[in-house]
């Protein structure tokens, strides 16, 4: 089948995918070979063995299945954005819930599609992905802001500096430290002490339980995946909405 888009100037678009499930692995290796443009480069089956592949393979991009073990998946994309900043995350899902959503966007990933989701889909996000946007599956509905509650905004006890608060947004947005700088155009140095003085004002352990604190404190009509109490754009059938 053809792709969606066309593939970079640098050739073919290297995926790495990681799933628990053999048959999902085939299948998935499957639609990303028939894909054109794209090669699968790697089926890693544990989480360990992802990061030594993902050194080896060098992919572009990185397909990852939130099943079960979300938490110890999210951890691996967290390492992935932080080791290798440049490649592509797109997470194949069955939650539709917001906080989801969010969860997986903060640890780094750039497209979020149900598991269920078509090859149109799934290439399509993976080439948005690598261009910096934010894919979200359009199967997942939206929240009204007149369906959930209000809920209590989280305001730390020492307010942020408006250079604090800057650095917490990128935070949310699963950026390391290097890409906070070079978007702030501030030093690492200068991100590191940030980072420090907004774990101490939030009372956070660390960057992902501070993250957690305020992504929790959201109602899913404010998150911030775009998927949920936004207006979407029109968008042709099997393709995501992107933000």
């Amino acid at each position: 089948m053809s792709a969606p888009m066309a593939s970079t100037a640098r050739g073919v678009t290297r995926v790495l995918l990681l799933a628990d499930a053999p048959v999902l692995r085939r299948g998935l290796v499957s639609m990303i070979n028939e894909t054109a443009g794209m090669q699968s480069v790697g089926t890693p089956g544990e989480l360990r063995r992802a990061m030594t592949l993902a050194e080896s393979a060098r992919p572009d991009a990185v397909v990852v299945e939130l099943g079960q073990g979300r938490a110890a998946t999210l951890n691996a994309c967290r390492d992935l954005r932080r080791r290798f900043p440049r490649v592509a995350i797109v997470a194949l899902a069955t939650s539709e819930d917001p906080a989801v959503v969010n969860e997986a966007l903060a640890a780094g990933v750039g497209g979020y599609l149900l598991l269920n989701t078509s090859p149109t889909l799934l290439g399509w996000a993976i080439l948005a992905a690598r261009a910096g946007r934010t894919v979200v599956d359009p199967q997942i509905r939206r929240v009204e802001p007149s369906a959930v509650p209000a809920a209590k905004p989280f305001t730390p006890e020492v307010p942020l500096t408006r250079r604090e608060q800057d650095v917490l947004d990128e935070l949310l947005q699963g950026q390391s430290n290097r890409a906070i700088g070079r978007n702030l155009f501030i030093s690492e140095d200068t991100v590191k002490s940030h980072v420090k003085a907004i774990l101490r004002k939030l009372g956070a352990r660390d960057r992902a339980h501070a993250v957690s604190l305020v992504l929790s404190s959201r109602t899913p009509a404010t998150c911030t995946c775009g998927a949920h109490g936004t207006a979407r754009a029109e968008v042709p059938a099997e393709v995501p909405a992107e933000i």
